[in-house]
């Protein structure tokens, strides 16, 4: 029996994994939070497969998306970055990552963790959707839109309200796996 899932997952088998494994889990790991904040913004305008082959790369560079290092990152580093091939070199999204991460440090001293933050945005609990297909699924909601905002007027980049969408979808905080994907039963009854 084959399973059903969302038709975005293809065969690629490195997205059939991401699918099945890490999109719409509900997730609360500071360090991996700031991962996927990293990797949605060096994404826009570009294919998530794109960034799924190159992350294990972002990984090594990006010391191992650890904030307090990333912020650290100086000028001469950033050059290292930009000349790097096996990451996205675009200035104004490796400049982000660092400014991110300074910011990041700034939300975790301030609600005691990146998650403590990110999760009041949805009071804590996974918004559980029941779309039938991908074109019901939005790109941006009045959530998405809130956090962009809130976390723009906290120095963040490429946060914009498209990017909070997909950053929520990929941390768990909404199941936007359709009804029919196998997936989608599983995470209803995970727990936040």
């Amino acid at each position: 029996m084959t399973l059903q899932r969302c038709p975005w997952a293809g065969s690629d088998p490195l997205y059939i994994a991401y699918h099945d494994e890490e999109w719409g889990v509900p997730l609360h790991d500071d360090r991996k939070l700031f991962e996927f904040l990293v990797l949605e913004g060096a994404q826009a305008g570009l294919s998530w497969l794109t960034i799924l082959r190159k992350r294990e790369h972002y990984r090594k560079v990006f010391a191992g998306f650890q904030p307090d290092a990333v912020a650290a990152f100086d000028e001469a580093m950033i050059a290292q970055l930009l000349a790097d091939p096996g990451i996205i070199r675009n200035r104004l999204k490796v400049q982000a990552a660092v400014q991110n991460a300074r910011a990041f440090l700034k939300i975790q001293s301030q609600y005691g963790s990146f998650d403590a933050y990110i999760w009041q945005f949805v009071d804590g609990k996974v918004i559980q959707n029941a779309w039938t297909s991908l074109e019901q699924i939005p790109t941006e909601t009045p959530i998405s839109r809130a956090m962009s905002r809130d976390l723009k007027q906290r120095g963040f980049k490429f946060v914009g309200p498209t990017i909070c969408y997909a950053f929520m979808q990929a941390v768990g905080m909404v199941n936007d796996h359709l009804v029919s994907c196998f997936r989608h039963s599983v995470l209803a009854t995970m727990p936040p």
